[in-house]
């Protein structure tokens, strides 16, 4: 039952966590000599790597769009040192600078899906890469679709390298140097890398419906992380999935997009809307039926048997002309499925 008295002590360590994010969020987007003082300053010595696991948020920002407040999809897994990029929206490259991880040292990246929301910085980084000399290959995973994103992209760098190659005697070229591998979209967790630190399993979800499928080769994936200390889920877009339950049983963190009732309701009016016009395919309706809803959320994670939500991807809009971000909406919407604890992400939160 529901108290009258005010959010519960851990409720409240959660919105004022959120707040004090945003805060540091709105310092930077107000001050920006902290940015330009920090890039002036002269480089600091490499520090050992420090031993563990950790998640950082780059960009929780859902759908395709340019936010000055925030990036696009991106997340790092970082193991004992080694980063390992999820996806690669635009502001990803720049937040991977301002978390002090870095992109030069990223050897190994996956795409969730091919969306643009989520690719949009993978040129820049690769292209920075061979700019400033990484010297071993970098290995992008992902689904359908990927080798030919690869190979396109190597193609963009060309001209640079080609500039690069005759007037500085640079060797390598990119594609030489940047490799792409499509994996298998399955319906049980199926193991797509293992190495010394990590190992990362795959399933296909629920962000292309079946009427889709069936015109395209292309699909989308959810990721599981376990390590040494923990397990660390990415649902990716994608609606209610079994496939995503059973990936991400007894994990630590269920990283997991959400979009806000409001806008899961507006979205599914306008379907419906397009729908008696004729209109069987529309924008509205991929939103309404292969996002997830918090309560979609909090349903996957009870049914899972996580210990920790970690709310990404954020589908949010207006209300009465007033930019809205329903943080207590989120959490309560989780909650009425899902008891444990519950994160709203924001960009640069590291757990």
């Amino acid at each position: 039952m529901k108290s009258g008295h005010g959010p519960s002590p851990g409720r409240r360590r959660i919105l004022v966590g959120a707040l004090q994010i945003a805060a540091y969020g709105t310092a930077l987007r107000f001050a920006p000599e902290l940015i330009r003082t920090a890039d002036a300053q002269p480089p600091r010595p490499a520090e050992p790597p420090v031993p563990g696991t950790k998640v950082v948020l780059l960009g929780t920002r859902g759908g395709p769009g340019i936010d000055l407040a925030r990036n696009e999809t991106a997340s790092a897994v970082v193991v004992d040192g080694v980063t390992y990029l999820v996806d690669c929206g635009y502001g990803a490259l720049r937040a991977l600078v301002a978390t002090g991880l870095g992109y030069n040292q990223i050897g190994t990246i996956f795409f969730t899906h091919l969306h643009d929301d989520h690719t949009a910085d993978l040129t820049a980084l690769l292209t920075h890469q061979w700019t400033n000399s990484r010297n071993k290959p970098t290995e992008i995973y992902g689904p359908s679709g990927t080798i030919a994103l690869i190979k396109a992209t190597n193609s963009v760098l060309d001209i640079n390298a080609e500039i690069r190659i005759a007037d500085e005697g640079r060797k390598t070229r990119p594609e030489e140097q940047f490799i792409g591998h499509d994996l298998p979209a399955t319906a049980k967790p199926t193991e797509v890398l293992k190495d010394e630190r990590v190992h990362v399993t795959a399933v296909q979800n629920e962000h292309y419906p079946e009427r889709s499928r069936e015109k395209m080769s292309h699909r989308s994936l959810a990721y599981r992380f376990d390590t040494a200390e923990r397990s660390v889920v990415f649902s990716g877009d994608t609606a209610y999935s079994t496939n995503l339950v059973e990936l991400a049983r007894g994990a630590d963190f269920f990283v997991c997009e959400v979009m806000a009732q409001s806008i899961y309701d507006r979205m599914e009016a306008r379907a419906k809307e397009a729908m008696a016009a004729g209109q069987t395919f529309s924008i509205a309706r991929h939103v309404a039926e292969t996002h997830s809803t918090p309560r979609d959320v909090g349903r996957m994670a009870k049914e899972a048997g996580v210990k920790t939500v970690v709310l990404n991807h954020q589908l949010w809009g207006q209300r009465q002309g007033q930019l809205e971000y329903p943080v207590t909406e989120y959490i309560d919407g989780v909650h009425e499925t899902f008891r444990g604890e519950v994160i709203v992400g924001r960009d640069l939160m590291v757990f």
